[in-house]
C-alpha cells in the first residue's frame, strides 16, 4: 500500500495545517470575488485537515505556502512559527486539467440549480459534484504519494483550493519576462519589505515584478494585516522569506529598508541595476496602546505608498533605474 494512502493511522493530532499562504507574484487577482473564493477555500482547508510531509522528521503543525511555477503548483511546507522550509513539492497541473474544467462547470450548475431548480435536480448536480471531488481527491493523493500524507477529506479541500487559485495565476516566467524587477529587503520580511512589495504590485498591476525578503526569518504581523486590509490588500497570504532563499540573482532595483540590509545584500552578491537605502521607521518597535501602534503602522504604509509610486513610476515607464 502506498505511503500517502497507507499511513493515515500514523497521523497525530499535531499533523495538520494551521496556516496557508499564497505567493503574490504567481497567484494574483484584483477581483474581490476571486480573492473571497481563495479565502473560503483556505478557511475550509484549515477548518479540518490531516497533513504531514512524508520522509521528514519534522513535527507538526505545519504551514503551507502555495505558488505556481510554469504548469505546476508548488506545495512548500514550512514551520508555522519560524516559516523555515521543511519540504517542497511540485505538483503538475496537467493530470488535473479535465477535473479543474469540470469543477467549474459543475460548480456553476450547482449554483444555478440552487437558485431555480427542483430539489431532485439539485440532488443530481450535488451527486455529480461529490463524485468529481472524490475522483480528484484520489488522484491528488496518488500524485502526492511518498511526498505528502493527507486523508481523503483534506485532499478534497486542497483540490478546491487549487481550483480556486489556478485560473487566476499570472504565469509570469521571471527568467524570460521583460518586466522590471524590484527587490525590497528588511530585517525579517515581516513588516517593511512585504508592505512595500505589496504596495508596488497594487500600484503597478501586471507591470512589475516586486519581491521581498528579510535578512533573517520573521513571523507574520497582525498589525500589517489590519492596516493593509484598509487599503484593499490581503496580507494574510504572506509568508516571510529570507535572502538566502532567493533563486533570482538579478534585479533592476534593490531597495534596502533596514540598517542591516545593505551589508546582507552586498554579501549575497546580487546583480542589481541600482541599490538604494530608504530610511523608514520600524513600527514594530513602537510601544503604547493598540491605537498608538496602529497609527505607526499606518504612517509607514502611507510613507511607503508615496515613495513606492514616486520611485517606481520611471522604472515601470521604461526609464533608468537610477535617479
Amino acid at each position: 500500500m502506498s505511503t500517502a494512502m497507507g499511513t493515515r493511522a500514523s497521523l497525530t493530532d499535531t499533523d495538520r495545517l494551521v496556516t496557508v499562504t499564497l505567493d503574490p507574484n504567481t497567484i494574483t487577482s484584483i477581483n474581490p470575488d476571486e480573492v473571497h473564493e481563495w479565502r473560503i477555500a483556505i478557511y475550509d482547508l484549515l477548518d479540518g485537515n490531516s497533513f504531514r510531509p512524508a520522509r521528514v522528521s519534522a513535527k507538526g503543525p505545519f504551514a503551507l505556502h502555495m505558488s505556481i511555477v510554469g504548469n505546476s503548483i508548488v506545495l512548500d511546507v514550512r514551520n508555522p512559527d519560524t516559516f523555515q522550509p521543511i519540504a517542497a513539492h511540485y505538483l503538475s497541473l496537467t493530470p488535473f486539467r479535465r477535473l479543474i474544467r469540470d469543477y467549474f462547470r459543475i460548480r456553476d450548475a450547482y449554483y444555478e440549480a440552487i437558485r431555480s431548480a427542483q430539489p431532485f435536480q439539485i440532488e443530481t448536480v450535488d451527486m455529480a459534484r461529490r463524485g468529481l471531488h472524490n475522483e480528484a481527491a484520489e488522484l491528488l493523493r496518488t500524485r502526492l504519494d511518498n511526498k505528502l500524507i493527507i486523508d481523503l477529506n483534506t485532499a478534497r479541500r486542497l483540490f478546491t483550493l487549487i481550483c480556486a487559485v489556478q485560473p487566476y495565476a499570472s504565469r509570469i516566467d521571471e527568467s524570460t519576462s521583460k518586466l522590471p524587477t524590484v527587490l525590497f529587503v528588511c530585517s525579517m520580511n515581516s513588516v517593511r519589505s512585504p508592505m512595500a512589495a505589496a504596495l508596488a504590485r497594487q500600484a503597478f498591476p501586471g507591470r512589475i515584478i516586486a519581491r521581498s525578503v528579510g535578512v533573517n526569518g520573521g513571523k507574520a504581523d497582525q498589525f500589517v494585516h489590519q492596516v493593509m486590509e484598509e487599503v484593499g490588500i490581503d496580507m494574510s497570504v504572506h509568508t516571510p522569506h529570507i535572502l538566502d532563499e532567493l533563486v533570482a540573482n538579478h534585479f533592476d532595483l534593490v531597495i534596502c529598508l533596514s540598517e542591516d540590509a545593505p551589508e546582507a545584500v552586498a554579501r549575497k552578491g546580487l546583480e542589481a541595476g541600482a541599490v538604494e537605502s530608504w530610511q523608514v521607521a520600524d513600527p514594530s518597535l513602537v510601544e503604547g496602546s493598540r491605537d498608538v501602534v496602529l497609527t505607526a503602522y499606518r504612517q509607514l504604509r502611507d510613507t511607503l505608498f508615496n515613495r513606492v509610486r514616486e520611485r517606481l513610476e520611471p522604472l515601470v515607464s521604461g526609464g533608468s533605474q537610477t535617479h
